[in-house]
């Protein structure tokens, strides 16, 4: 099905135009692997900011992995966070995530060395931090990565996703300081259907978007002439008034 991005690259440019308005001072950008990734390196072009990964990964149910029971971001101790509702229904009970997520951590950072060739994440403690991902649909992952980088200590922290669920939004809003969503259609599919090209993003090509956004970013490149689009959904900070009759 032909979606509302051409690819993940496309939603990235028109994610990076709207970032860009929120006016931020010196931020950096987390894209969650892999999928997040093309689409967080052209986010941290437009802004000329720094590009770094946020490790998550999902726990499956048992004999359904792609339904996820529960989510850990990267760090030490990892971040864990469970559905419990998705736990209830399955025989994904608290002894089995336990199990998976000791099985995870080996994967979390053998993947951790190979993103940044051995080096240090880079550091977001008392910085502006943008957490990208290609779409949201139930934000089990990103719950836990939001909350893994609250850990760390940021000054603010913006989600930034080409599409998501109008129902995740809401729920998320509330971990961070800003959302910028382009698009939150309803009902809300699969991610993948909101794009034409939507392949499988391996290893290789997450590491090659890293390198090649640290060597931009040493260079002090020129961001890349942004092209004007729709208006993004921009939600209020937490410090701004909401209006009393939006429901939250």
């Amino acid at each position: 099905m032909i979606g509302d991005f051409k690819d993940r690259e496309e939603a990235g440019r028109q994610l990076g135009t709207a970032v860009v308005h929120l006016g931020m001072v010196d931020p950096v950008v987390l894209g969650l692997p892999r999928g997040g990734v093309p689409v967080a390196a052209e986010v941290a072009l437009a802004l000329g900011a720094p590009l770094d990964v946020l490790i998550v990964r999902k726990i499956g149910a048992p004999g359904d992995p792609q339904l996820a029971v529960a989510a850990m971001a990267e760090g030490k101790p990892p971040t864990v966070v469970i559905d419990e509702s998705t736990s209830r229904l399955t025989e994904g009970d608290h002894a089995y995530i336990k199990r998976e997520v000791r099985a995870h951590r080996s994967e979390i950072d053998l993947r951790s060395k190979a993103y940044r060739h051995g080096l240090a994440r880079l550091a977001v403690a008392g910085k502006t931090v943008v957490v990208v991902d290609d779409g949201i649909a139930t934000g089990t992952t990103m719950r836990a990565a939001l909350k893994a980088l609250r850990r760390m200590r940021p000054a603010k922290v913006v989600l930034a996703v080409p599409v998501a669920s109008n129902h995740t939004i809401s729920a998320l809003s509330k971990l961070v300081d800003d959302v910028v969503c382009l698009s939150q259609p309803g009902p809300f599919r699969w991610v993948g259907t909101y794009y034409a090209d939507f392949h499988q993003v391996d290893d290789e090509e997450v590491i090659a978007l890293l390198d090649a956004s640290r060597i931009q970013h040493e260079h002090g490149p020129e961001a890349r002439e942004l092209r004007s689009g729709e208006p993004p959904l921009v939600l209020p900070s937490r410090s701004e008034p909401l209006d009393p009759t939006e429901p939250r």
